[in-house]
C-alpha cells in the first residue's frame, strides 16, 4: 500500500450569508453536514490540559494561564441546536464551531440564529488508490546489524549513530492521525502506548472492530506508517523513535464508497494537544477539491487546525503528497501550512521520489521542508505477527522524519517546536540552496541534534540585560500584538519582522532612543498565519524574539 491519500474539498467563506453552491459540496445524498460557527465563547468552561501539554506550552512561551482555544464551545448554543433536533457530530474548541448532519431546508433556519457566524460544508475526503505496485513480500538479506531490513532508510537520515548516543525519542510524546492500528505485530510488542480513540466509531479502539472494516483493510495504512516511525523488533525492523510515547488517532475511512470527514482529523488533534502531545505526525492529505490557489497556507481547514497545534507547541509532520507525477503535481493541504514540516520521498540513491509532490506553495513558500526515504521503505506488514514488506510514498517517508524530529527532542528536551524545525531544516542535505523538489533536503539526525542556534551576537550579559525584548503580548496574536523593549542605552534601535525562512516582512521601529521602556503596536498587513521572528538591534547588539501570528 505504496500511497493512501485522502482528498477534501474546502473552501472558507468569511461572509454572514453561506454559499448554497459550497454548501451542496456537504451534500450526503440523504443528508447534509456542515460547520456551523458561533460569533464568540458564551461560557468560560475550559478543557484541562494534561500536565505534559502545560509543560510543552510553558517550554514554548505559551501563557498556561489562559488560552481561549482550551474554551469549550457554549452549551447554550449547542443546547439552541440540539432543541432544534440536530445531533452534534463533532466540535472544535478550536474554530469554535460544531459540526451536524441536516436536511437542506434546515440550512435557513440555522442561519438565521443569532449566535451563528457561518456555515460551511464539513468537506469529504475521498479514497485514492496506491500509485505504486509494492513489493509486498519480505526481501531480507544477510544483515550483521539488528536494525534488518530497516538499516538503510536510518542510515540515510544519519539516525543509527543518534541511537549509539542514547537517544531513541524516551519522553516525547507522539500523535499519529491516521487510518486505525492493529498493534498485534511484534514490532509494536514494546510500544508505550498512553492512549487511543476512534473518531469514526467514538470508542477507544483504533484497529479493526467490524466486518466492514476488515474487508476494506481499514487499519492497514495506519499500521504500517507507524511502524516506520516507532517499531522494533531486532533483526527485523527498528523505527527512529521506538522510545517514544503514543496517542493513537484513527480519524480516516476507507471504505471505497464511504467518504471520511474532516472534522474527525481536527478533533483528533485537538484530543493529541490536550494529552500533551509534543510531536503529531500524518500520512494523509487533500487535494481533489481544491485549486491551487487553495495551497497558500489560510484555506483548508486541516491546515488551519495544524497552524493552531502549532502555536501550542506541537511539531507537526505531514506527508507533501504523492501527486508529482500526475496534472496536479503540487503539495497538498495540510502541507501547506506555514508552520509544519511536510517530508518529500527519496530513492535509496537519494533522488526525488517521481511521485513526490512538489512545491512551492500557492503564495510561493519553499515546500516541501526536507525529505526521507519514501521508495521501498520497510514496515510491517498489516494484520499478520511477524510478517514484513516494503511500500512507497510519502506517507513512509513522513513517519520517519516524525521519528527523527522525536529524537532531536529528546536530545534536546528544552528546545521549543520551531527550534527543533529549524534544527532539521538547516542541517539537511539541501540547505546552503533549497527548492521546490527537495526543499531543504535529505534530514540528518545527528547533525540536528548537534545544531547551534545563532539568536544573539551580545555576548556581555549586563548589556543584554538592558538590551531586550521584555515581552510580546498575546501570542498567538490577531489582529495586533504588543511589543515591550528595554532599550536604555541611548543609540538608534530597529525592529525589524522576518517569516521562518528569514525574509525580512517589514521594519516597524526605527528611531533614536533614550527612554528605558518602550512599547510598540504591530498590526500585520496582508501576510499568512504562522511563525515569525521579531528583530531588536542597534549598531552594537540584536536579539530576536518568535511570535505566532493566527488568521
Amino acid at each position: 500500500m505504496g500511497k493512501y491519500f485522502l482528498a477534501l474539498f474546502l473552501t472558507f467563506s468569511f461572509s454572514q450569508k453561506y454559499n448554497l453552491e459550497k454548501i451542496e459540496f456537504g451534500n450526503r445524498g440523504d443528508h447534509y453536514r456542515i460547520w456551523i460557527y458561533f460569533h464568540n465563547k458564551m461560557n468560560q468552561e475550559s478543557v484541562e490540559p494534561t500536565e505534559k501539554a502545560l509543560q510543552r506550552r510553558l517550554k514554548n512561551n505559551i501563557d498556561i494561564n489562559f488560552d481561549w482555544y482550551d474554551i469549550k464551545v457554549s452549551n447554550l448554543y449547542k443546547d439552541e441546536i440540539i432543541d432544534l433536533g440536530f445531533k452534534i457530530e463533532n466540535e472544535s474548541r478550536w474554530l469554535n464551531a460544531i459540526s451536524i448532519k441536516c436536511q437542506k431546508s434546515d440550512l435557513e433556519i440555522i442561519e438565521a440564529l443569532s449566535f451563528v457566524s457561518k456555515i460551511e460544508p464539513v468537506l469529504m475526503q475521498k479514497k485514492k488508490f496506491p500509485i505504486l505496485n509494492n513489493n509486498l513480500s519480505l526481501i531480507q538479506e544477510n544483515r550483521d546489524h539488528d536494525y534488518g531490513g530497516s538499516e538503510f532508510q536510518m542510515e540515510q537520515i544519519n539516525c543509527i549513530e543518534s541511537h549509539n548516543l542514547g537517544y531513541y525519542g524516551q519522553g516525547v510524546r507522539v500523535l499519529y492521525l491516521d487510518t486505525g492500528f492493529d498493534l498485534n505485530h511484534e514490532a509494536f510488542d514494546s510500544l508505550n502506548l498512553i492512549a487511543q480513540y476512534d473518531f469514526i466509531n467514538g470508542d477507544e479502539n483504533t484497529a479493526n472492530e467490524n466486518e466492514q472494516e476488515v474487508n476494506d483493510g481499514q487499519d492497514n495504512h495506519g499500521t504500517l506508517c507507524l511502524s516506520v516511525l516507532g517499531g522494533y523488533k531486532e533483526g527485523s525492523l527498528i523505527g527512529p523513535a521506538f522510545k517514544a510515547e503514543f496517542l493513537l488517532a484513527k480519524t480516516e475511512i476507507v471504505a471505497e464508497e464511504i467518504q471520511a470527514e474532516e472534522d474527525n482529523y481536527v478533533a483528533g488533534l485537538e484530543w493529541g494537544e490536550v494529552n500533551g502531545a509534543d510531536i503529531s505526525c500524518s500520512s494523509l492529505g487533500y487535494s481533489d477539491w481544491y485549486e491551487y490557489e487553495d495551497m497558500d497556507g489560510n484555506t483548508a481547514v486541516t491546515t488551519i487546525a495544524v497552524d493552531i497545534a502549532s502555536s501550542l507547541g506541537v511539531l507537526c509532520v505531514t506527508s507533501a503528497g504523492n501527486s508529482g507525477n500526475d496534472e496536479w503535481n503540487y503539495i497538498i493541504a495540510p502541507a501547506d501550512a506555514d508552520s509544519v514540516i511536510s517530508v518529500g520521498a527519496v530513492t535509496n540513491q537519494g533522488l526525488i521520489a517521481y511521485f513526490s509532490s512538489r512545491g512551492p506553495t500557492y503564495d510561493n513558500r519553499i515546500k516541501p521542508e526536507v525529505c526521507a526515504l519514501g521508495v521501498n521503505t520497510f514496515c510491517v506488514r498489516s494484520n499478520t505477527n511477524s510478517e514484513y514488506r516494503t511500500a512507497s510514498g510519502t506517507s513512509l517517508s513522513a513517519p520517519l522524519v516524525g521519528g527523527a524530529a522525536a529524537v532531536v527532542l529528546s536530545a534536546n528536551n528544552d528546545w521549543s517546536a520551531m527550534q527543533i524545525r529549524e534544527a532539521l531544516m538547516m542541517t539537511a542535505s539541501n540547505s546552503a540552496t533549497p527548492d521546490t523538489n527537495y526543499g531543504y533536503g535529505i534530514i540528518n539526525v545527528l547533525d540536528a541534534i548537534n545544531f547551534e542556534f545563532e539568536m544573539g551576537l551580545s555576548d556581555n550579559k549586563s548589556v543584554a540585560n538592558r538590551f531586550k525584548i521584555i515581552k510580546t503580548y498575546p501570542n498567538p496574536f490577531n489582529p495586533s500584538l504588543n511589543i515591550v523593549l528595554n532599550v536604555s542605552e541611548f543609540s538608534n534601535v530597529k525592529v525589524d519582522i522576518f517569516n521562518f525562512n528569514g525574509e525580512h516582512i517589514e521594519t516597524i521601529y526605527n528611531e533614536f532612543v533614550h527612554n528605558p521602556e518602550i512599547k510598540i503596536e504591530w498590526k500585520p498587513n496582508n501576510i499568512s498565519s504562522g511563525l515569525y521572528f521579531i528583530r531588536l538591534s542597534n549598531i552594537n547588539n540584536q536579539q530576536f524574539h518568535k511570535v505566532t501570528y493566527i488568521k
